[in-house]
């Protein structure tokens, strides 16, 4: 430090935590730390800002991706932090690719965690099932043999001639009432949602997904691994806040409808919802 200047002047620029041709780079954890620190910012606000959790952070920062999740997230989580800090992505999205075997060919059966690969088990015979269809076979074919049997038994029979005697109604049989029309499913689903309420709910229909959710308050809902299949469903009186780490495998239904979007395997979506009609954002 020279005499004179403020030690403000002795912090590392944004464009210094760039890194610059013809010298080593430095890690993209170092990257982040130097341009985060030049940006003025603790550890504490750039979690706030981006909503990535405060230990991803300081991991991703001291080169420890392990927290992430996956490659997948790790590079959302490198693209958020840059943007948080002022600088360019890219660059550092690359060098991560470079020093982790690159970024792999998307094809549509990759799975997202190559660590936690979901194998199907192989599917045992049903036997119920296969007795039950057995019995109502016998069953039917006994049936239709008596049904049978009786009509050959009894033949045409010989009718006198005469005029036919009229036939009165039963004075039992009324007229039905036609049933009521049932309503749309969709009109079900949404008249079942509280107006006064904000309901999100969430299915992993495609693969796995990390997502939390929070209230108005900020108070934490859900923060974990959602898996193909399952759902989860939020409720809050004015807000919900959610955080999809893939969220082109997500479902979304919002006060009772499907909310029409274009995420894509692998994207990092942030989204507010509110009460009323559904919209992306």
């Amino acid at each position: 430090m020279s005499i004179g200047n403020s030690p403000e002047d002795d912090r590392p620029s944004v464009e210094d935590a760039q890194p610059s041709a013809g010298y080593e780079r430095p890690p993209v954890g170092r990257t982040l730390q130097q341009a985060r620190i030049a940006a003025g910012l603790t550890v504490d606000e750039v979690s706030t800002s981006t909503r990535v959790r405060i230990p991803i952070v300081q991991a991703i920062e001291q080169d420890d991706f392990s927290r992430c999740g996956g490659d997948v997230y790790a590079r959302g989580h490198i693209r958020t932090l840059a943007r948080a800090v002022g600088i360019d992505p890219a660059p550092l999205v690359a060098q991560y690719d470079d020093e982790h075997g690159g970024r792999p060919s998307p094809t549509p059966a990759a799975p997202l965690f190559e660590a936690e690969r979901i194998r199907s088990e192989p599917r045992r015979p049903n036997w119920t099932a296969a007795m039950v269809a057995a019995i109502v076979a016998v069953i039917g074919f006994v049936g239709f043999t008596l049904f049978k049997g009786e009509d050959q038994g009894n033949g045409p029979t010989q009718l006198a001639e005469g005029p036919a005697p009229d036939k009165k109604p039963s004075p039992k049989a009324t007229a039905k009432k036609p049933a009521d029309p049932k309503p749309d499913p969709s009109d079900s689903a949404i008249a079942a949602v509280p107006k006064d309420k904000v309901t999100v709910k969430l299915t992993a229909v495609d693969d796995k997904s990390w997502i939390s959710a929070k209230d108005h308050n900020g108070r934490l809902l859900f923060d974990g691994l959602l898996l193909e299949g399952e759902s989860k469903t939020f409720q809050d009186k004015e807000r919900i806040d959610l955080v999809l780490g893939n969220a082109g495998a997500m479902e979304l239904y919002v006060n009772g409808k499907k909310v029409q979007d274009e995420f894509e395997p692998g994207q990092v979506e942030r989204l507010s919802y509110t009460k009323g009609d559904p919209e992306v954002g």
